[in-house]
Parts: C-alpha cells; structure tokens; sequence
C-alpha cells in the first residue's frame, strides 16, 4: 500500500485507514459485528493500519477495542481517537475511558474533536504525549464553515496532525488548508472522502469514465480516493465502511498510479 510520511517524525503511515462513525455504532452481540471483523482483517491484509474513531460515536470505540482482541497482534493498528467535552478533567476522564475501551494504555493519535475546548486539552495532550501516553496530537473538524477557525487553531499551537474533510465535490481545504499544513509540518487525515457519503450514493448507478482504466480502477470509490491522495499534502484518508467488499473497492486507491496533473483536471472537470 502507498505510504505517506508524519512529518514531525518521519515515521511512514499507510495512506487508506478507516473511520468507524455510524458503522461501528453496534452491541457487542450485534450480528454485523462478524462484518467489521472482516473489514479490519482486510484492512489489515492489504497493509492499512489507521482507525479512527471519537467519544461522539456512540458503542464505537468499545467495539474496536474489542474487534482488536480478536486479532492478531501483529500488524499493530495505528489508533487515532479524539476527546470531546469541556473543561480540563472531563477532558482527561474522557481520554483515559477511551484509552479503557479501546484496550490500549498508549494511543497513536489522540485528537480534540470539532477544536472543542482545545486550549485545555492541549496542555493534557502535550504532557501525555512527554509522558508517552500517547505518540501525537491533532486537532479536526468535519465541515468548510470551520475552516477560518480550524487555519487559526493550526497557526495557535503546535499540532503533529490535522483532520479535515476533503473530496471531490468539496474542495474548500485547497484554498489555504492543506498548503499550511505543509508549511506547519503536520499530516493531514482527510475524513467525509466521499462527500458523507452522497457522492458515492449520487455516482453509483453512472458509468465509470476512461480515466478510471488509466488510473487502475474499476470502483467509483477508488477513483475518488485517488484524487484526494494525488495532492501531496495529504497522508491518510479514513472512509468510513461496514461492508468487506467496499473495504476491497476502497483498498485499490493505495495501490497503482495516481493522477498526473492533466489527469486531476480531467477529475475536476467530471460533472458531479
């Protein structure tokens, strides 16, 4: 699988990881749990290793924490996962109560979801991340209408990731986002890859355009992701997936060429 470089630490990271919101959101004795076993399995198989999930997904967390269990120990999965309340001890309350369901005492990624209160939790973060409680901090958000917030935050601190959302039909973090990111030495995870998924709802019934056989895909999934990976600044995309066989379309974006120049404004141009 195509890797990407963590700027602040020039570890490589697998450029396709999946994010857990909704699909992850079951009972420990739901029948779909044998599904996103296999999506992870897949994921794993194919050299992914980043999940992402958040407090504000419900049974999320819980559920990864124990779908990892059942799985080997090696390839280690990359654990990216967020706080999400105010004030400095709900804060840490809620990061060690993830830290327990996802079963690990040490996270790769720790993020403040939607910049909520993200003064207070960035002093925790920092001293976690001294303390080797955790590996990274980030900061994310989800929408265009946050971004002059989300450019200040990354110009007020010191941030190893950002997570933003970025896709075809939504293009707003090229205008400033991704270039800082660049030049502040943070890697961007790119969430909502298919638009919160109406873009892959809106394509699914059109026919692939030439382009796809020149890129080696035969998915609309795939074609999307590989225009978001084509632009240097991005390290990791995080479709969010229950299905094993969309897990398999979404995996072939991290393998074979990305588009070219010509071939992004052939992608741009496509009537979305």
């Amino acid at each position: 699988m195509l890797t990407r470089i963590i700027p602040s630490s020039g570890e490589a990271l697998p450029a396709i990881g999946v994010g857990t919101w909704e699909k992850f959101d079951i009972g420990l004795k739901d029948p779909k749990r044998s599904q996103l076993l296999e999506v992870l399995e897949t994921l794993f198989a194919a050299g992914g290793r980043v999940i992402d999930s958040s407090p504000m997904y419900g049974k999320a967390e819980g559920i990864v924490g124990s779908l990892l269990k059942d799985m080997p120990a090696e390839p280690k999965p990359f654990i990216a996962t967020k706080v999400w309340t105010r004030g400095k001890q709900e804060g840490i309350a809620e990061m060690e109560r993830s830290m327990q369901l996802l079963g690990s005492q040490k996270l790769d990624l720790m993020q403040v979801h939607n910049l909520l209160d993200w003064r207070l939790h960035i002093e925790t973060m920092s001293a976690w991340k001294a303390e080797g409680r955790i590996r990274y901090t980030g900061i994310t958000h989800y929408t265009p209408s946050a971004h002059a917030e989300l450019e200040s935050v990354m110009r007020a601190a010191s941030w190893d990731f950002v997570q933003l959302d970025y896709s075809l039909e939504d293009r707003a973090a090229e205008t400033r986002l991704l270039s800082l990111a660049a030049e502040r030495g943070m890697a961007v995870i790119v969430n909502r890859p298919f638009g919160g998924g109406g873009l892959i709802r809106k394509l699914r019934h059109e026919p692939l355009p030439a382009i796809a056989k020149e890129l080696h895909c035969d998915t609309w999934a795939a074609l999307l992701l590989k225009f978001i990976l084509a632009h240097p600044a991005v390290t990791c995309v995080i479709p969010g997936t229950g299905d094993p066989a969309h897990m398999r379309s979404i995996l072939q974006a991290g393998e074979g060429p990305l588009p070219d120049a010509a071939q992004l404004k052939r992608l741009a141009a496509l009537t979305i």
